[in-house]
């Protein structure tokens, strides 16, 4: 059995089957949903019920109030359909946004390597062609683990058949604790994707402001090498935050970039280097580096920002000092169970998180 789900004010239908979310069954169908967390703890994807019934799964209370919950507010991410219904959502869906519809995958390991002492750089071969945008990211089936986890698809669109993983070690994570330790080449793991609205803003003719930190490089790494791929004019700028040089990964990429595109600027930051180090470049946060090099003005771009949320909020902040503003800033925070569902909320910073 299937129920129709009419989304307003698009207008757009999509069936959705028993015991399906309506997020589920709408990014699978092309059909654009806000959400964030996609487990019932942030409330990005609260919508309004204007006809039918559903089945408001596990929502948490703090998510989705009782007073909420009596006037026909539901979680897509959680609520199952129990008859056809109409629902209202605060769509603001980019011009830039191809909308590729989620599909399933097995991915087979073909190389795992050590990025640095705590990042491993996983590569999938998928059993078909997969479409997604630069800066998009999967969600993976880890066995023996509750649910999925989210990875950002560090390789360029054209590698449609690849994915390359950059997994940072999380104390006590389940997920990234097996892919680790038990992962071997030759593998194989569930794949679902493509998901998100981290993209590049290819309409918009600004220079573009990059600033990664920690396995949020992923992102931005498929960002920049799409653009230069595809010839991308406007000057591109890569911020890459880590603690120590060994933290520093893909240094040796980033750096042969520079030097081969007069238009591609790299700067890496290091907020702790060691003596061994002999670090000569920039000394202290991601965020100190890009206000120095800037001169603390960013107006005339657009800012990328991919890694923790300490980072995000502190790039955020630089920002919109320096004259950039809520419009021409986009991110993605990388986000943990243990980050705890506070930290999924909206930042009073910034309002569209």
């Amino acid at each position: 059995m299937s129920y129709e789900v009419t989304v307003e004010p698009t207008g757009d239908v999509i069936e959705v089957d028993e015991g399906q979310t309506i997020l589920d069954a709408a990014l699978r169908q092309g059909v654009w949903l806000p959400f964030a967390c996609g487990h019932g703890t942030c409330a990005t994807c609260k919508v309004q019920v204007l006809e039918g019934d559903a089945d408001l799964g596990n929502a948490s209370p703090f998510a989705l109030m009782d007073m909420e919950r009596e006037e026909g507010k539901v979680l897509v991410c959680c609520a199952t359909p129990e008859s056809d219904m109409v629902i209202e959502a605060d769509i603001d869906v980019d011009p830039d946004f191809a909308g590729y519809p989620v599909r399933d995958f097995v991915g087979t390991v073909t190389d795992v390597v050590n990025l640095s002492p705590t990042i491993k750089g996983i590569t999938l071969e998928l059993d078909d062609d997969m479409e997604f945008q630069a800066g998009q990211y999967i969600n993976l089936r880890i066995p023996g683990v509750e649910g999925t986890r989210a990875f950002s698809i560090a390789n360029k669109p054209s590698n449609s058949r690849g994915l390359e993983l950059h997994v940072r070690l999380v104390p006590n994570g389940a997920g990234t604790t097996w892919l680790h330790e038990t992962l071997r080449v030759g593998d194989t793991l569930d794949v679902s994707g493509p998901y998100g609205q981290f993209f590049v803003r290819k309409s918009d003719e600004q220079g573009a402001i990059f600033i990664a930190g920690g396995s949020g490089l992923s992102s931005p790494q498929s960002m920049i090498l799409d653009m230069l791929e595809e010839g991308d004019a406007r000057q591109i700028y890569l911020f890459q935050g880590a603690r120590n040089v060994a933290e520093l990964y893909n240094r040796e990429l980033f750096e042969a970039l520079d030097r081969e595109h007069d238009h591609f600027h790299y700067i890496p930051a290091l907020n702790a280097p060691l003596d061994e180090d002999n670090w000569e470049g920039f000394q202290g946060f991601v965020h100190e580096a890009a206000i120095k090099y800037f001169d603390n003005r960013f107006n005339g771009h657009k800012a990328y920002l991919c890694g923790p949320p300490p980072m995000i909020d502190a790039a955020i902040t630089a920002l919109m000092q320096g004259r950039l503003f809520e419009r021409d800033i986009h991110m993605e925070r990388f986000l943990t169970a243990a980050d705890g569902a506070e930290e999924l909320s909206r930042s009073a910073l910034f309002k569209r998180i």
